[in-house]
Order: C-alpha cells, then structure tokens, then sequence
C-alpha cells in the first residue's frame, strides 16, 4: 500500500474569514501531498499567499505560506491508496503544474456551493473540488456530491484518513510531527 497526504490549513484574513463563516469549519483550505512533509504538494489556491486575488492551480510553498502567515494551523493526514493510484494521481498533479495558468479559481462557481447546485466551468475549480475530481478519478471517493460542491469540510469529514500532525505551522516546520502521545520524525519520511 501507498500514501497520499491532505493538509488542512486555516489562515487568517477577510477571504478565509468568509469561507469560515459559510462552511462552518477552522480548515477552509486544502491541499494534496505526495509526501508527508508538503514538499510536492498542491493545490487551487493563491499563487501569492498575500494576495487572494490571483488564484490559480500552485504548488504550495509551505515556507512562502509562513512568512504570510506566521499563525497559520495546519492538519495533515495520510490516506491509503495502491500504487497505480498513486502514480495516476502525481503524473495528473504534475501535468496540470505544469498547465497551472490554464486552471483558476473558480469565484464563479461559489454562489453554487452556498446554494447546493452544480456547476463547472472549464478549468476552475476550489481547492476542494479539484481534489474531489481528481480523487474520484482515480476511485478515490471523497464524496457523494458532484465534485463541485464539495467542500473542504466534506474532505476534512473523509473518515478513510489518519491524522499525522496538527498544529501550527511553525511547529510542523520546525520537523516534527505531533499526534497524542506520539511523536513521528519526519526528516527521512514516515
């Protein structure tokens, strides 16, 4: 068996602020790893962490995403998968890294969520609704809702995970991992 990772994030700000209000949850974003310590990892998000605006398919830069935001809290979990699964799942990642500029943000499709309609429009996506697709393409199934609406709050309730860290980002840079009474080193992997 193989892993895949999500990492939850909350930050502060007006935009996660709004997201937090309507889905009703701390973690407002999320992002898919390979690896446990994010170093490819991605997700539909800012493309600056300080600027919301201009949001797009990135690899996330977990330092870049600290020095943003130095209070910023993250979740990481581990889901199991096979190997193909896997190895589908990082050649897609990387081929749409490197299309990024042909994906953005989808600040159309959010009056849907709110709603509870579906709705894609070519190429954008929410951080969660581009992993749901991905996931349910390779017969990981997150969700019973059409990929659009799926939340970060519909991952995050995903119960086929484990958590490995949560806390501040910090901590996590720092390189180690806490979980209860645990302590999981991360420096050569899990």
């Amino acid at each position: 068996m193989e892993h895949i990772y999500l990492a939850f994030v909350d930050t502060p700000g007006f935009f996660a602020s709004l997201i937090r209000y309507f889905i009703k949850q701390r973690y407002i974003h999320v992002v898919l790893s390979m690896d446990a310590r994010l170093e490819e990892a991605y997700s539909v998000g800012r493309r600056n962490p300080l600027i919301p605006i201009f949001a797009g398919f990135e690899r996330e830069n977990k330092r870049a995403i600290y020095r943003a935001f130095p209070t910023a809290k993250y979740k990481i979990c581990e889901m199991t998968c096979n190997k193909e699964q896997k190895e589908q799942i990082c050649k897609t990642l990387r081929r749409d890294f490197k299309r990024r500029f042909h994906y953005h943000y989808t600040v159309l499709g959010l009056p849907f969520i709110v709603l509870g309609v579906p709705f894609y429009q070519k190429n954008h996506y929410t951080c969660s609704s581009y992993i749901a697709r991905l996931l349910k393409e390779n017969e990981i199934v997150i969700s019973e809702k059409h990929f659009s609406l799926v939340t970060p709050r519909d991952i995050y309730e995903y119960p086929n995970k484990r958590t490995i860290f949560e806390g501040p980002l910090a901590e996590f840079l720092a390189g180690d991992m806490h979980y209860g009474r645990y302590r999981i080193r991360t420096g050569g992997g899990i």
